[in-house]
């Protein structure tokens, strides 16, 4: 089984109007409610993927009890932590401009965070633990490395998708899978400059060196680059109108985990991947997939070793 967790879950509202002026009343000519957070992508991907999940994390008040409805009408499965407050909600304005509001949500308490670790303890050992998203208030980054460690310990797979300061408590219990952008990825090593493909593979190779077994770069436009500690794969992506990048890398690792937990080769995981990544970009949600068969036929993967190898 695959869980997801995504501890600052959210409800996105998107609202369509001709201009957004101050002192009036601005009246919207569409709006659209979706139940959000990293990891809730991850799980919604998955389910259009026909692969089951098991949703995780914090949840608060009517707006949390949207979420936990919305997924389980989805048909997917949850198993949240409820926690004090209200889930937060995020408002993105398309009008002359785009504005996105993006709000704290609430402070969750340590009793909710040991609740949220027992959920953990009780993942059996082969299964997936995929944690995406920002860390809510009053959650320290060291419970990532508990996370970490217990999935170690149980022979869990553990995905980690967030930005976060030092990753070092984490590598030492071997991750299963990072995936950082290129941002995350120069943030992770200090570096202030854009990094060019040569220092990506370098640097996503450093990761290995470290202790995470696999790394997957996502890239946007540029496509993908996936690391082990053999080799290193470059997907090309296909050329499309972006609409909205918000959650391209959400399905980009929601597909490649899925395809990769059903058999499918690393080539074929990585080409589906990054098509469906893509077809996100090209849309205003996730993905329906009708247009990844044609995408796929865009996209190129070149095969070359990885920089540190064992």
């Amino acid at each position: 089984m695959i869980y997801t967790c995504t501890m600052n879950t959210a409800i996105d509202l998107y609202v369509e109007l001709d201009r957004l002026e101050p002192q009036t009343v601005n009246r919207t000519m569409d709006e659209d409610y979706q139940p959000n957070g990293k990891g809730v992508n991850v799980s919604i991907m998955l389910e259009k993927h026909g692969i089951n999940s098991v949703a995780l994390g914090f949840i608060a008040g009517f707006t949390g009890r949207y979420i936990e409805e919305s997924l389980r009408k989805m048909g997917i499965m949850t198993d949240f932590v409820y926690a004090d407050g209200v889930t937060r909600i995020n408002v993105f304005i398309n009008a002359d401009t785009e504005y996105k509001i993006v709000n704290q949500g609430p402070t969750i308490a340590r009793e909710a965070q040991q609740q949220l670790l027992e959920k953990i303890r009780r993942i059996q050992q082969g299964d997936t633990l995929i944690v995406s998203g920002s860390l809510p208030k009053n959650v320290p980054e060291s419970i990532l490395e508990e996370m970490a460690a217990i999935c170690e310990d149980k022979g869990i797979a553990f995905v980690l998708d967030t930005s976060i300061q030092s990753l070092s408590g984490i590598l030492r219990h071997n991750p299963f899978l990072l995936k950082p952008n290129e941002e995350e990825l120069a943030d992770f090593f200090g570096i202030t400059h854009r990094l060019n493909e040569e220092e990506l593979i370098y640097y996503g190779s450093e990761l290995i060196k470290q202790g995470a077994k696999q790394v997957l770069i996502s890239r946007g436009a540029e496509g993908s680059i996936f690391i082990n500690d053999s080799t290193c794969l470059l997907a090309s992506s296909p050329i499309g109108t972006v609409i909205n990048t918000a959650c391209a890398g959400d399905a980009l690792l929601a597909t490649f985990i899925g395809y990769q937990k059903s058999g499918a080769d690393l080539e074929e995981s990585l080409m589906y991947a990054t098509a469906t990544g893509a077809s996100t970009a090209f849309s205003k949600g996730l993905s329906d997939l009708y247009d990844v068969p044609e995408l796929l036929k865009q996209i190129h993967i070149r095969r070359r070793s990885s920089i540190w190898q064992k």
